[in-house]
């Protein structure tokens, strides 16, 4: 039996039990293989057994309590937070307090750090206006980005001029925000990126960096259209977008109000719901299939609809009246039903005049409590209809802007974010908003990092402005998750089994509890299936708008292996040659403090352990857990050594690499060819220890029957071990021909080697192939017969036969907008049957075969009458299938249609500021 910590596979269900680490051993040097079942070699672990014996009365075997796992983890997140949000509400109270000291000048002149302009210089080489010498370091906690410290700059949008009064008033005031911004990072050094967003357009940024225009000249980057900027600056709301399609909105009119339109939807967030409806003497839906709806704003439904706005079309008259009750119509129908925001409402119209006021739709519909705000927006130059627009506004709490021109159009539209504030400003909430997960990237050097935000409003007189944190979002092990590939999903996207959305529904509404499923989980980009018993914990993490949940496998999820070492011992072997910690991972938080950020978490480590930076943070339960393991694998070291020495002397035992994993992290790596040989490709490389994930060959092997091995062949290398396919064949051959040589004595046959082949499909399964060739003795004609033995890896069988094989792929979300679903055929063993026979009809003629486990692996024999000519047979492969829908228009705009209108559980905002009866 495997000794705990040490099985590739754990036992489910049993409470006393040997637990399987996770921890891989890929060694199988079998030279004698003749007569056993397949490589059953464990001579290699035997000083591996002793060394174990050593300290098995000091091990323990803990079962996982879930649960309370989870609940450890949302403490710990919740004051990582915290803290965020602390350092935010210091510097809104600094901004609060600087404003309050200030005086607004007109005249005032003041040279401040552009953002753009900084270090730039005249054709005389003299700096510029508002640039100036700004010192930039690089700095590795930014990933050597070149940055500034000790000041911030200010950027201002492109269509903006740099030197308005109202942005230098603000930007002269915001300077006291420099030593707050110091002083955050100086407490908490995890933090990246602090920012001052202000309603006037400029973006004060810390640490002070330089930014560079595109290839025109232009940054688009306005702070007001950001997520976080207008998440914290207003509250949740409904807004129904109303377009005159008139004919007299023809020409470039149209073209402005389709960008009037677009700008809406960027100040639009994932809490608000909204619709646009274009009117002449008819009520048009642009998207025809939302009548009387609203949809969540979404980046998705918002670029979906500004594909449609292209379609708008000039003719006719506009019958105002119709399209205001038809928008008032819908926002009460919709707040009806509970699925919108709840929260605030509005109508947004984009019209070139109005012939009147419109007061009897109104007093229907929105008065005398004027909860629906009117924000006209007056597209062209002509004045004639503006006074009907403006009295709309101001009799239903809302703001009239004019737009003459394409330049006009965001400063215009970004006004109405001030008047929908104004409830929250008058009752001085200072709302802690929080973004979800997303990547994003300190310079194109860094690459992708999974980060959050904190947001919180800046109260000043009736305005508003608002700071902002950013920070990487920490796992349990402080990992900073990478993934370049990064998107939001929802969860039940991830975990697609959980067909009724229990997991999830519970998740988003921050309950406590558990869940179980069985899962299957591809690994080696789709090309293998783990069937996996999951069990999920989960629970809220206070203060926040997050949840958090952790899932355990069944089995070796469930537990952990405690041993104790000494650190001497410990620390000995942890630096042997052969040995590698994770890439990424995080014993020690070698991050926090500069002169820490040059140490390899094993001189980290080290210097913890030693006593010798008392200042540095490490998780000293996983640093035993890695000694233990240091400890208890080093008799490996030495057995492969000897292997090696043997190798010099029999050159043709064909292993080149072996190595081990454990769960904690820890690796050992020796070759048996000379070291300047690398034999990691680019794709072998990504199956090392990261943040990310354990290796292919790890994972299998934990998923895999304890006491057995697992034997793979991938495209390139193999994995585990990488011996010459030559030396496998010539084993391989004579271990059958020794096996079989009775058998077919006994059936009165002579048979020579017909020679032996290797093939590779089209996907992930290569074969070796062995063709027997037997005559029957005493015939005047030879007959032959010829069998080919096929050993199948990776526990995939592509023979696509009827018996106990099931095809596992995954075909949910069949209703998407485009045909974007892909399967993936996988064809996976009943482990429970240990032989089958079968007949396979191929052009008449019926191909008998023979099926057999081979004992204590992952292998198959399979043994094929090869009598039949079946060439013709496409061959059976596991490519990914794009899945194609043949539809009808009308079938496919349903489909679109369905997509847009199917809206999951989602938890609402808990602030919400829709009314104040003096604005």
């Amino acid at each position: 039996a495997w000794p705990p910590n040490m099985a590739l596979s754990s036992q489910s269900g049993r409470k006393k039990q040997h637990v399987q680490p996770m921890f891989a051993v890929h060694v199988f040097q079998c030279y004698k293989i003749y007569s056993c079942s397949f490589c059953q070699c464990h001579t290699f672990v035997s000083g591996y057994f002793q060394k174990y014996k050593e300290f098995e009365k000091s091990v323990r075997v803990e079962e996982i309590d879930g649960l309370k796992l989870v609940k450890n983890l949302a403490v710990k997140m919740e004051e990582v937070f915290r803290k965020k949000a602390e350092a935010t509400r210091r510097l809104v109270e600094a901004a609060e307090e600087a404003h309050h000291q200030h005086e607004e000048n007109p005249d005032l002149q003041y040279e401040y750090f552009n953002a753009v302009l900084i270090n730039e210089v005249d054709e005389m080489g003299n700096n510029v206006e508002l640039g100036g010498e700004f010192l930039l370091e690089p700095n590795d906690h930014f990933n050597n980005l070149s940055v500034n410290l000790s000041l911030s700059v200010v950027q201002v949008p492109t269509n903006m001029y740099n030197k308005d009064p109202d942005i230098v008033n603000g930007v002269y005031w915001s300077e006291a925000l420099n030593k707050v911004f110091v002083d955050n990072f100086e407490r908490d050094p995890t933090l990246i990126w602090q920012y001052f967003g202000s309603a006037k357009g400029f973006f004060r940024q810390y640490p002070g960096v330089k930014w560079h225009p595109d290839e025109h000249g232009v940054i688009g980057f306005d702070c007001r259209n950001r997520k976080w900027y207008i998440q914290a600056a207003t509250s949740p709301k409904d807004v129904v977008i109303l377009v005159d399609v008139s004919g007299s909105m023809k020409g470039l009119r149209l073209t402005i109000a389709r960008q009037t339109v677009s700008s809406i939807l960027d100040t639009l967030g994932d809490d608000d719901f909204f619709n646009v409806i274009a009117y002449n003497q008819e009520i048009h839906y642009v998207e025809p299939c939302l009548n009387g709806t609203l949809v969540r704003a979404d980046r998705t439904n918002k670029d979906h609809f500004r594909e449609h706005l292209d379609k708008l079309f000039a003719k006719g008259i506009g019958l105002l009246g119709e399209a205001l009750a038809e928008a008032f119509t819908i926002l009460n129908d919709f707040n009806q039903t509970g699925r919108g925001s709840v929260c605030s409402q509005a109508i947004m119209l984009v019209t070139d005049g109005a012939t009147e006021m419109y007061d009897d739709v109104f007093e229907k519909y929105n008065w005398p409590e004027r909860k629906v705000r009117i924000f006209p927006y007056l597209i062209g130059r002509e004045s004639a209809f503006a006074d009907n627009l403006k009295w709309m506004a101001c009799a239903n709490k809302g703001y009239f802007s004019q737009i003459s021109t394409l330049a006009d159009v965001q400063e215009n539209v970004m006004r109405y974010l001030h008047v929908m504030s104004r409830p929250k400003v008058i009752d001085h909430e200072h709302d802690t908003v929080w973004t979800e997960a997303y990547v994003d990237s300190l310079n194109e050097k860094a690459g992708p990092s999974l980060m959050t935000t904190v947001a919180m409003p800046v109260f000043i007189t009736s305005n508003f402005d608002v700071l902002v944190l950013y920070f990487f979002l920490l796992y349990q092990d402080g990992q900073k998750r990478r993934k370049p590939n990064y998107s939001s999903v929802d969860l039940s996207e991830v975990e697609w089994e959980d067909k009724d959305d229990i997991l999830r529904n519970a998740m988003v509404n921050r309950r406590t509890g558990t869940f179980s499923m069985e899962v299957k989980k591809t690994v080696d980009r789709g090309r293998r299936v783990l069937k996996m018993h999951n069990d999920y914990y989960y629970t809220d993490i206070k203060g926040t708008p997050f949840s958090v949940g952790v899932a355990l496998s069944r089995g070796h999820g469930k537990y952990f292996f405690r041993g104790n070492v000494s650190v001497e011992a410990g620390l000995r072997d942890l630096e042997q040659p052969d040995v590698a910690l994770a890439d990424e991972w995080t014993y020690c938080n070698t991050e926090e403090q500069h002169e820490h950020r040059h140490l390899t978490q094993i001189q980290a480590i080290k210097l913890f352990l030693t006593g010798r930076r008392p200042h540095l943070k490490c998780d000293r339960e996983l640093i035993q857990e890695v000694l233990f393991d240091a400890v208890v694998t080093a008799p490996l070291e030495a057995y492969w050594t000897g292997l090696a020495l043997n190798k010099s002397e029999n050159s043709d035992k064909g292993v080149e690499i072996t190595f081990l994993g454990t769960r904690t992290g820890l690796s050992r790596t020796n070759l048996f060819v000379p070291g300047d040989q690398d034999f990691l490709t680019a794709e072998d490389k990504e199956g090392v220890f990261n943040a990310d994930h354990f290796p292919l060959w790890y994972k299998r092997a934990a998923e895999q029957v304890p006491g057995t091995f697992v034997y793979s062949i991938p495209f390139s290398t193999a994995v585990g071990i990488q011996m010459k396919l030559e030396f496998f064949q010539r084993k391989f051959w004579t271990a059958c021909r020794q096996v079989k040589a009775q058998q077919i004595m006994q059936h009165n046959l002579t048979c020579t080697a017909g020679g032996m082949s290797i093939f590779q499909l089209k996907v992930t399964i290569a074969a070796i192939c062995m063709f027997v060739v037997c005559e029957k003795r005493g015939e005047s004609v030879r007959e032959l017969d010829t069998f080919s033995a096929y050993l199948w890896f990776s526990q995939l069988l592509w023979f696509l036969i009827s018996f106990h094989t099931h095809s596992a792929q995954r075909s949910r979300g069949k209703t998407m907008m485009v045909p974007c679903d892909t399967e993936y055929p996988a064809f996976v063993s009943e482990r429970t049957i240990k032989e089958t026979t079968g007949n396979i009809e191929c052009e008449g003629c019926v191909r008998s075969f023979v099926i057999q486990q081979i004992p204590s692996s992952n292998l198959f024999m399979v043994v094929v009458d090869n009598k039949c000519d079946c060439s013709s047979a496409p061959p059976v492969t596991m490519d990914p299938i794009e899945i194609m829908y043949i539809l009808s228009r009308r079938n496919t705009d349903s489909l679109k249609c369905d997509r847009l209108k199917f809206q999951k559980d989602r938890k609402k905002p808990e602030s919400c500021h829709p009314f104040h009866p003096e604005v």
